[in-house]
């Protein structure tokens, strides 16, 4: 199918940043054909839709490099107690977590995401088959990674099985057009060395990005200095794991030759800026590994570690902490943080030749943000407006491989209400709401 978006404020996005003001988009089937300014759209061209943009921002569709999708019910649950992860995340998930709870989840997450204008994602959570599946049916460009880790799971049980179930889930996805398999150990603390180096050699056997959490915690970084004289990079690097497959999330406390290793093996870094100080772990240095030449992208975390699967706010929570952080106002313009929401996002999922950028011969993954709105005029810098002014209910339309799945601000396969009560009657089946409140209660 051929489709044809005219009038449109076209941010491309590409190495020379051009800009359409009145511009247009032209896709076949999955990929992008042509882009350019209105006045040069050829007037005899034949297409099977038309759409009107009506001066909206086209852009390519956003890629959240770090988030859990299967963690929707633990969403504002004990956000602002200091020991919530071990006294209401941890025990829940054991007590109620089944491959139902997690793929209803998942499908809830990839509406809010989808709803939101990011058209790719990268996740690392439990059940991922099921995480899979949901978003293969809701036409989500995503890599799905099992989590690995020193204990029992939700889905194993062995500590560590999880290697073994990404073992097996990994080639079940070899060759999707849009969904990667992958393996994600938790944390370098929480795995053994045969296990990271198990990791690594998956990866590269199926030569897809793998990830974990590094350089998170303050007691992770006085772990590793105790123990073995090393910041978690070094210990890292000394086993052999870094490559350019690597996704370290987070990566909040950063020393000057951590960033060196980061850079001398490529390594790719997601910075999840709302959950990171929500927590009140801090802020990680992201200009310093911009300026060493390191791919940066946004995440959101979880929905139960940054609430919000957006990265509108994301990018407002970016430049507000980095130039308070950096004390520097011009720190960071606003096109350089949309960057980091598109093809930053993609050059750190290692899919900068297929999304990230509006040029012909790319995925045609791209959205659109209304410019109707009262907070959307006027707009004398369409990245100041989409950084500083606009937010996911912004969101009109939404493409990922040439498929229209958000319209009018709608999904068009799904219903959104019907997705919250599949996931609500998930969470009833398995007495979440119950126990949740009664460990809110302190019971």
């Amino acid at each position: 199918m051929k489709i044809v978006i005219k009038n449109a404020w076209v941010l491309t996005m590409n190495e020379q940043m051009e800009q359409f003001q009145n511009g247009y988009i032209i896709t076949a089937d999955d990929k992008i054909l042509d882009v350019g300014s209105m006045e040069l759209l050829p007037q005899d061209l034949a297409y099977d839709k038309c759409l009107d943009a009506k001066g909206a921002i086209l852009l390519p569709g956003m890629v959240n490099t770090h988030t859990h999708i299967g963690m929707i019910p633990f969403r504002s649950l004990g956000d602002d107690y200091p020991d919530r992860l071990r006294r209401f995340l941890f025990p829940l998930e054991n007590e109620c977590m089944n491959e139902q709870l997690a793929y209803t989840s998942a499908k809830y997450a990839i509406a809010e995401m989808q709803l939101a204008g990011i058209t790719t994602f990268f996740d690392m959570y439990y059940f991922e088959q099921q995480l899979a599946e949901a978003a293969e049916e809701m036409n989500s460009r995503g890599i799905l990674a099992e989590t690995v880790i020193d204990s029992v799971t939700v889905d194993v049980l062995e500590p560590m099985g999880g290697l073994l179930y990404a073992q097996s889930f990994l080639p079940k996805w070899q060759g999707n057009g849009r969904i990667q398999a992958s393996v994600a150990p938790h944390a370098p603390y929480s795995n053994t060395i045969e296990v990271l180096q198990e990791a690594a050699v998956l990866s590269q056997k199926y030569n897809v990005p793998w990830m974990m959490h590094v350089s998170e915690m303050e007691f992770e970084m006085d772990k590793f200095r105790e123990e073995h004289n090393q910041t978690p990079i070094e210990f890292l690097e000394e086993i052999g794991v870094l490559s350019p497959r690597f996704v370290a999330a987070h990566c909040i406390h950063l020393s000057d030759h951590d960033i060196e290793l980061l850079k001398k093996y490529d390594v790719k870094v997601a910075h999840c800026i709302g959950a990171n100080t929500k927590s009140a772990k801090g802020v990680a240095r992201v200009r310093d590994l911009l300026s060493a030449g390191i791919a940066v992208g946004l995440g959101t975390d979880g929905p139960s570690s940054g609430n919000t699967l957006d990265l509108f706010s994301q990018m407002r929570l970016f430049a507000n902490f980095h130039k308070t952080y950096l004390k520097d106002r011009s720190a960071f313009p606003a096109v350089e943080i949309v960057k980091l929401a598109t093809i930053g996002g993609a050059k750190v999922l290692g899919m900068e030749e297929q999304i990230g950028t509006i040029e012909a011969g790319k995925q045609a993954d791209f959205i659109l943000v209304e410019t109707d709105s009262v907070n959307m005029f006027p707009i004398f810098d369409p990245y100041s407006a989409l950084v500083y002014a606009a937010n996911a209910g912004n969101v009109r339309d939404v493409f990922i491989a040439g498929k229209q799945v958000v319209t009018g601000k709608k999904l068009v396969d799904f219903d959104e209400e019907q997705l919250r009560a599949e996931l609500s009657e998930a969470m009833e089946q398995c007495g979440f709401k119950t126990k949740a409140l009664k460990a809110m209660a302190g019971k």
